[in-house]
């Protein structure tokens, strides 16, 4: 099992790079939150990995933190779930924001990962929930100071208002909330709230 990989970034190809490793060249593959990090090509990296055999072939998938590596790992365990849709889900949202979509049962957020329908993100947040604790406690305090975004903020500031979690995700599910701030978000919500 490939458990790491340290080397120097040789190729890349949204989502596939190329990792030189004392001459031996390993094929990876990436979620875009890992590509969009990666340095210039010629510089060293470090990776998590997870390696699938399969049949008919080997896959290597890279992770910029043990946090998305074990988001993955657990995500392959869903039935229905399978290597792109975790990759797909990895980049579409940060961890933290995957965890927040879970305990808040935010399946209007899950549905905007490509590839992710109504039943599946049901899925996701039953299977998950009991795991994605387990996901972000597994890092160390510098990988867990992922930035959240702005909808994750004002869902969160609506809940320690008071609001319970499902009134909130009703709340800012009817809001266009794309391009607004936490703050704009917050606002919205409780002018919906309010009528």
């Amino acid at each position: 099992m490939i458990g790491t990989l340290r080397g120097r970034l040789t190729w890349k190809q949204a989502p596939q790079i190329v990792v030189d490793c004392m001459g031996v060249g390993y094929e990876v593959e990436t979620p875009m939150s890992t590509f969009l990090d990666l340095p210039r090509i010629g510089e060293e990296l470090f990776l998590y990995t997870h390696h699938v055999v399969r049949e008919d072939a080997q896959t290597l998938y890279g992770f910029a933190t043990v946090e998305e590596r074990a988001l993955f790992r657990s995500l392959l365990k869903i039935s229905g779930v399978g290597a792109k849709m975790g990759l797909g889900i990895l980049s579409t949202m940060s961890v933290s924001d995957f965890q927040r979509s879970v305990e808040y049962e935010d399946a209007a957020m899950l549905v905007k990962i490509p590839g992710v329908g109504k039943k599946t993100a049901e899925r996701l947040i039953i299977e998950m929930r009991d795991r994605v604790d387990r996901i972000v406690a597994a890092g160390s305090p510098t990988q867990l100071t992922v930035a959240a975004s702005p909808r994750s903020e004002a869902v969160d500031a609506l809940i320690a208002l008071g609001y319970k979690p499902k009134e909130v995700q009703k709340l800012v599910g009817s809001l266009d909330v794309d391009g607004q701030s936490a703050e704009q978000i917050i606002r919205l919500a409780l002018r919906q709230a309010a009528r």
